[in-house]
């Protein structure tokens, strides 16, 4: 099952197009993709045994996130073990977790205005919870996830590294447009194996990151116990699940995002975004 945000409104993947969701159910869900997700078991129901023609074109220009105002967002740091050697840290023991602001979230194919400073990517697979989660076993982890997108994890390194100590991630990474998700959502079922896809990204045509998930220091399912433990986590939250090594600042000499640069980024089995950058005040 695939899951699109076209111009605001709930649709439902249909073969080459698409079905409007509140149109198609005769009003039963409406045409709010957030709101899906706190009636994700009743809608997957409902979508399991619709047999329509697809009446919407799927176009780029349409598309925003599929999860366009999360309840709560959480990122894990470190999550692959190349990433946190290039990054001259500590191989974590437990989840590194932090948060991101949904004002920050953007659509696929954005036109994202770069801050001042040092802004670079993180490709990541976003976990997207489909019913109230607390104290989940990973054994049962997979059952609470209504499906997974792309995510890019931007990140703004002076701002993220500034004062003592130097932990300012949530900010850094919340500026607007720093966490793009999409451009569909695509269930769990619809893929052979969902821990262990590949993902990467470019810049301009250039690979920059490209691993697979399978790579991971902790499982979708271990993050999902690992934080449902301590907080309840709420239909349609997203979980940006970690980058592999690659990230622009740890290069050298490094790579940064710029004016004019486009950002591709991809995970299998879902698809790709890209996103174009300029600069604030332009």
């Amino acid at each position: 099952m695939r899951i699109y945000n076209i111009l605001g409104r709930a649709c439902l993947g249909t073969g080459s197009g698409a079905v409007d969701v509140e149109i198609a159910s005769g009003g039963a869900f409406s045409a709010d993709v957030q709101s899906l997700y706190s009636r994700w078991d009743e809608f997957t129901t409902w979508a399991a045994d619709f047999d329509g023609a697809p009446t919407v074109a799927i176009e780029e220009s349409e598309l925003a996130s599929p999860v366009p105002l999360p309840p709560q967002i959480f990122a894990i740091g470190l999550n692959y073990r190349d990433h946190a050697v290039e990054s001259g840290l500590d191989i974590p023991e437990i989840p590194v977790v932090f948060a991101k602001f949904p004002a920050s979230v953007a659509g696929p194919y954005d036109r994202i205005l770069l801050p001042p400073g040092a802004v670079d990517f993180e490709t990541e697979l976003v976990v997207v919870i489909g019913k109230p989660s607390q104290g989940v076993r990973a054994a049962d982890a997979w059952s609470h996830v209504a499906g997974l997108t792309v995510g890019q994890d931007l990140s703004e390194r002076h701002a993220q590294w500034a004062g003592t100590p130097p932990q300012q991630f949530s900010l850094a990474k919340s500026f607007p447009g720093f966490s793009p998700i999409g451009p569909v959502l695509v269930t769990p079922d619809e893929f052979e194996n969902p821990d262990d896809l590949q993902l990467g990204c470019s810049i301009n045509g250039v690979e920059m990151q490209k691993s697979r998930t399978s790579d991971m220091l902790f499982t979708i399912p271990e993050v999902i116990e690992y934080l449902s433990r301590i907080v309840p986590l709420l239909p349609g939250d997203a979980i940006f699940t970690g980058t592999p090594a690659g990230v622009g600042f740890s290069r050298n000499p490094k790579v940064l995002l710029g004016q004019g640069d486009t950002l591709t980024t991809y995970v299998e089995g879902i698809g790709e975004m890209r996103h174009t950058f300029g600069l604030r005040g332009e």
